[in-house]
């Protein structure tokens, strides 16, 4: 038989037994942070907990002046239903009958007021969270466009997204998550596009979530509603900080998830494509946009396939035509190629590490002294060749063209399997494991959609979306594939049609 559930303790008309047990639960006394202060208020005894800091001083300086100015005849009978209608002038107050939920409310940051006599407490929401203001993200600059990024107070990312899109069907459902850390989680998605069963899945994966707390906030919440024990290569959900990036995400009927504590939110269901799309792409016009996406895919092929190819011609020169034969070290090193690699992914990796740890003053200076610790004395000792270290760092500098931090370095392991898999069985370990990486690509789903969507399953007009950046006046639908309830974006296929040509139209 299971352990018997313990029924939550009532809100007691005595005041006294309230008092000791949110003492002994909340630890006042032992935290400084946990402050209780008792008041007469017209000849009845209140108390008052909440945690320093959280509230406004000023907003509770005016609510105590106001009750410190009533007479018994003002609140008798009926004290709390009194103060909660008349007498308190805010706008978030709320009565509970369960003292957990006065503790919950409490550490949460709203102020809790018992009153004797009374079997409910009074929640009155006066936080103030510590936050900084809303500034562009470092990973998703844009030259031209908004400025403003999510921060880590949620209620401010809410306000952010609500700027822009002010449809009165956008929905932000909170619950908590963790049993000790009781972390704020907002769902948001727009209740006449996104489909139910993609909602109702995303709530239900939250809610299968036991865990003490979730310090880490987004990626952990990312690990635990995605199925698998040991997670996966590539990233699952689209990590955003700029609200215009999530609002768009919603109007194609997605939802978003916001942790509390963290200014990443979560875009769910994604497919592989949207973590090589950018929002520079879409804030210039549409033949710029085209071409700095097909540098980015460039990009991205090089990451991948630069240096295994390179190798590979390296080891077996006849597989290169005459008119290639140029390719491949003249003086291969005192390491053996693959090793000579490997010391150079290495040696970048612990670079990049090094200078996100680095205070940023010294961070340019750091990244100067290691390029000619790895390149030129290595190269001038003779331990590397200059091409190894040149495509090395070409396929570097390609992996951080990826927009998602979570696909670069999914790119970074891909190549080195790659690299390893040519280095043992030459061609054909390089055709196998390009293969086997695609395979696990295709058996990838987020929330039941496929990764390689549109690709695989194929669908020609919105692979064609996806390899053309294509104008917004010719992007009327939905992306079938998350099924929303509302397909259509804009009504009429042509917007921008000339009047004559609306009016000869009519004539027809």
């Amino acid at each position: 038989m299971g352990a018997e559930v313990k029924e939550a303790p009532k809100v007691s008309a005595n005041l006294e037994r309230n008092i000791a047990y949110l003492n002994s639960t909340l630890g006042y006394g032992k935290s400084f942070d946990i402050v209780l202060r008792r008041f007469n208020v017209a000849g009845k005894e209140i108390a008052i907990y909440f945690v320093n800091g959280f509230v406004k001083d000023d907003v509770m300086a005016l609510i105590l002046r106001n009750l410190d100015e009533l007479k018994r005849g003002d609140i008798s009978p009926n004290s709390l239903k009194k103060l909660f209608n008349e007498h308190i002038n805010h706008i978030q107050v709320e009565a509970v009958d369960e003292l957990e939920k006065v503790i919950d409310q409490v550490l949460s940051g709203p102020l809790a007021l018992l009153i004797e006599g009374e079997e409910q407490a009074l929640i009155i929401d006066l936080r103030m969270y510590p936050s900084r203001s809303p500034q562009e993200p470092d990973l998703e600059k844009v030259v031209r466009g908004p400025r403003d990024g999510f921060v880590e107070t949620i209620l401010m990312n809410t306000l952010l997204i609500r700027r822009r899109l002010r449809d009165p069907r956008l929905r932000n459902e909170v619950m908590q998550v963790g049993t000790r850390s009781k972390t704020d989680i907002v769902i948001s998605y727009i209740e006449d596009i996104a489909n139910p069963e993609l909602v109702k899945k995303v709530k239900e994966n939250l809610q299968k979530v036991k865990i003490d707390g979730i310090p880490m906030a987004e990626k952990a919440i990312e690990e635990l509603i995605q199925p698998g024990k040991y997670g996966h290569l590539f990233p699952k959900v689209r990590f955003t900080e700029r609200p215009d990036v999530a609002v768009a995400h919603l109007l194609e009927g997605r939802v978003l998830v916001m942790v509390d504590t963290s200014p990443s939110m979560i875009i769910t269901p994604c497919t592989l494509w949207d973590h090589l799309q950018a929002a520079e792409e879409y804030r210039q016009g549409p033949p710029v946009g085209v071409y700095i996406r097909w540098v980015r895919y460039i990009g991205v092929l090089a990451a991948l396939f630069l240096l295994p190819l390179w190798f590979l011609f390296a080891i077996q020169p006849e597989l290169l035509p005459p008119a290639l034969k140029f390719i491949g070290p003249n003086e291969p090193g005192k390491i053996p190629l693959i090793g000579q690699f490997l010391l150079a992914e290495l040696a970048i990796d612990m670079i990049r590490l090094a200078t996100v740890h680095t205070p940023s003053p010294l961070a340019t200076s750091t990244g100067i002294i290691a390029a000619l610790l790895v390149g030129d004395v290595a190269i001038s000792v003779g331990l590397f060749n200059a091409e190894v270290v040149m495509y090395t760092a070409i396929a570097a500098v390609a992996s951080f063209m990826i927009p998602s931090y979570e696909m670069s370095w999914a790119v970074r392991i891909v190549r080195l399997f790659l690299l390893l898999a040519t280095a043992a069985f030459r061609l054909p370990g390089l055709i196998i494991a390009a293969l086997l990486v695609l395979v696990y690509l295709v058996r990838t789903k987020s929330l039941d959609v496929p990764y390689m969507w549109p690709l695989i399953p194929f669908n020609a007009k919105e692979m064609l979306a996806v390899l053309v950046r294509t104008p917004v006046s010719v992007r009327n639908t939905r992306p079938a594939i998350f099924h929303p309830q509302d397909v259509m974006r804009q009504s009429t296929p042509e917007p921008a049609r000339k009047p004559e040509n609306v009016k000869k139209d009519r004539e027809k």
